[in-house]
């Protein structure tokens, strides 16, 4: 099976989201002006996260045409998945308004799965809640008719669009331990991780003993996404 993975940054790649068997990973990184690549030729599409915002077209143009690639995909009924920035990316192209939070939410934190959720192929086996890390500063509203799947006190963390099987995740299942450090030797240049007063080697040493368990989470989370992947392709065959 063929993937689209669209990345913004060398660090914060598919991750253990890549490890799924039989499945093929295309990178488009749009950041570095190439051309986007066609819509034939890819069952599923994955998205992830960058240290830009999604309301950042005036600094970041390719996020124009990044959006647009999702728009179309999402109309022709690619599965999708999109994760933190990929995510709100998903959420504002169908129809939601991704905004700054009221505080960023950065290292290990729960999750519970809703109503709607624990129905959900992919979110579901995730009941009735779960412990992950997160980075980020915006957060995205459910767009109109979409399923609200996962929630905790800070936002929004999953939910599914309305008759697509398109998919966001606030959270960060995919990322490796090594890309975690790396976000954490950068912690000092982020203006809004210093805001929060967090003690970045205390997240360090908290994903040490967290990250082996996310990992196999991640690695489930996305062999769902891709068996859905697979379900609808043998069923538009």
């Amino acid at each position: 099976m063929r993937v689209l993975s669209i990345v913004h940054h060398d660090n914060a790649r598919a991750g253990v989201f890549g490890e799924v068997p039989g499945t093929e990973l295309i990178e488009w990184n749009p950041s570095l002006g190439d051309s986007p690549p066609p819509l034939d030729g890819f069952e599923a599409v994955m998205v992830f996260g960058g240290a830009m915002h999604v309301d950042q077209e005036a600094a970041h143009r390719w996020l124009r045409t990044e959006k647009e690639l999702i728009g179309r995909h999402l109309e022709q009924g690619t599965p999708l998945l999109g994760v933190c920035l990929g995510a709100q990316l998903v959420a504002e192209v169908a129809g939601a308004r991704p905004h700054r939070a009221a505080a960023p939410e950065i290292g290990w934190h729960r999750v519970q799965v809703t109503e709607e959720g624990r129905a959900d192929p992919l979110i579901g086996p995730l009941a009735p809640e779960f412990m992950v890390f997160q980075w980020h500063s915006y957060e995205a509203p459910l767009p109109p008719s979409a399923a609200a799947l996962a929630r905790n006190s800070a936002c929004l963390q999953a939910f599914r669009v309305a008759e697509r099987p398109a998919w966001g995740a606030q959270f960060h299942a995919e990322v490796t331990g090594p890309d975690i450090s790396s976000w954490l030797d950068e912690f000092g240049g982020d203006e809004d991780a210093v805001a929060t007063g967090l003690d970045p080697d205390a997240i360090r040493a908290e994903t040490e003993k967290r990250i082996g368990a996310q990992n196999e989470l991640g690695r489930e989370l996305a062999a769902r996404f891709i068996a859905e992947a697979r379900r609808l392709s043998v069923a538009r065959v």
